[in-house]
């Protein structure tokens, strides 16, 4: 019998590698609590705002009480965050995806992005859109994305790459 890791998703998927020894939880869920709002946007903020000496509060947009909200937690520490919003008819639009440094490279971005489409398709959706940055677009192209278009540069440095993904 082979050992292996398995890291079950609260909302359904359970994904399987080995040879290794432990098992671990990975919880995806929106935000409720005081805590889980102030670790959400703290994330978001030092991935996504800091590095480019943003101030403190330009990581909480205008209209986050009509978005989705969704994070990875993990033994109590949020890793990943993102939001998804109604963009037009049939379509949502993703915004907002960090995940902490330490965590890249193991999974968290495809199982929010997973929860978020599975929302997506609750709701009736048959798109989503997301302004890719740069270095971001071969990740988002492992999961289905597709470039559609040169989009924005953020902080005059950041290009970005509007992309789609059929559901």
């Amino acid at each position: 019998m082979q050992n292996r890791i398995e890291i079950e998703y609260i909302y359904g998927a359970t994904l399987r590698v080995a040879p290794f020894f432990f098992t671990t939880m990975l919880e995806i869920k929106s935000p409720q609590t005081e805590s889980d709002w102030k670790a959400y946007y703290a994330l978001r903020f030092s991935v996504l705002r800091e590095p480019w000496n943003q101030p403190l509060g330009s990581e909480v947009l205008a209209d986050e009480d009509q978005a989705i909200h969704a994070i990875a937690v993990e033994n109590g520490e949020v890793l990943g965050v993102a939001r998804m919003h109604e963009s037009a008819k049939n379509q949502g639009q993703v915004r907002c995806v960090a995940t902490a440094t330490k965590a890249q490279g193991k999974g968290i971005g495809k199982t929010i992005m997973a929860y978020l489409e599975e929302k997506a398709i609750e709701k009736g959706w048959t798109e989503i859109v997301l302004e890719a940055r740069e270095n971001a677009v071969p990740f988002y192209q492992a999961i289905g994305y597709r470039i559609v278009a040169e989009s924005y540069l953020l902080f005059g440095e950041i290009q970005h790459f509007r992309m789609q993904k059929s559901l």
